[in-house]
């Protein structure tokens, strides 16, 4: 990690240097019996920590579900922790899936949880809900700059779900309808955070890979985290469809596209040179 340098930075010189191509490291129980594991914290840590040493050498980002590692207590919790180390050993950036969201002291201590360096935990960014209000997010934003990590803020995601809250119309504080989505409200907070930074932001957006055409405007100088590649239909075709000129900025991500190739490393390793070399811009 360079010294001093925000999330951004450290974003924009690894896709650089690694490829854009996020690996979620998602322990589900099914894949822990596909490789031959039980269901319990010692099997969650050998898939775990091997998925560790085949992928995080090679990509820009990782991806830890931190839901995977709670269902198992403090043993899983613990493993996290190893996660988040020696993925950062390799080079790696890590983003904690988290998708926190509170108000006050409780969301200050998730901050901190997750983006102080002194944490067992402290990772390069989290991702965040919004739906408390934009500003419930501001002890992320304060711990973000103060520890130069980021943030990845729930915008437009690709569960079916969604669209009910992120295509609601805002109405302002009179009561009349704006006409401005939920979710373009959303990217106009990251736009404004986002205002003068170079070569890019630190307060990214989570957009699915697979959500089709919205519309929305993602040109808010910051990264975005595209769940949905690979085994979840999404291209990178749709990548550059969806996002255009902002698509240099975009880091798709998959978990099974990867894991289900282990445990063998090599094949692991091969499934991320595969999906870095087709998602590199021409």
């Amino acid at each position: 990690m360079t010294a001093g340098a925000t999330f951004g930075e450290r974003f924009v010189a690894a896709v650089a240097d690694r490829g854009p191509f996020c690996v979620g490291i998602d322990p589900h129980a099914g894949l822990l019996r596909d490789w031959g594991l039980d269901d319990t914290p010692a099997g969650l840590e050998r898939f775990a920590l091997t998925v560790v040493e085949a992928v995080a050498p090679l990509c820009a980002l990782v991806k830890p579900q931190s839901a995977f590692y709670e269902r198992h207590g403090s043993r899983g919790v613990a493993v996290l922790e190893r996660v988040v180390a020696e993925s950062r050993a390799t080079g790696a950036l890590v983003l904690m899936d988290a998708k926190r969201g509170d108000i006050g002291s409780t969301s200050a201590a998730y901050a901190e949880a997750y983006l102080d360096p002194a944490s067992p935990l402290g990772s390069d960014a989290v991702t965040v809900s919004p739906y408390l209000g934009f500003g419930s997010l501001d002890p992320f934003v304060d711990a973000a700059r103060t520890h130069g990590g980021g943030l990845f803020v729930l915008a437009l995601t690709s569960n079916p779900e969604g669209p009910e809250v992120q295509h609601a119309v805002v109405v302002d504080g009179a009561g009349g309808v704006t006409g401005e989505r939920v979710a373009d409200r959303v990217l106009a907070h990251l736009r404004r955070l986002n205002d003068g930074a170079r070569p890019l932001g630190s307060f990214g957006a989570v957009v699915g890979a697979t959500i089709g055409d919205t519309g929305a405007d993602f040109s808010f100088n910051g990264p975005v985290l595209a769940p949905g590649y690979g085994a979840q239909g999404g291209t990178s075709a749709d990548v550059r469809r969806i996002f255009g000129p902002a698509a240099a900025h975009v880091a798709p991500s998959s978990s099974r596209e990867v894991l289900r190739a282990g445990p063998d490393l090599d094949a692991m390793r091969d499934a991320v040179r595969r999906a870095n070399d087709d998602l590199r811009l021409p």
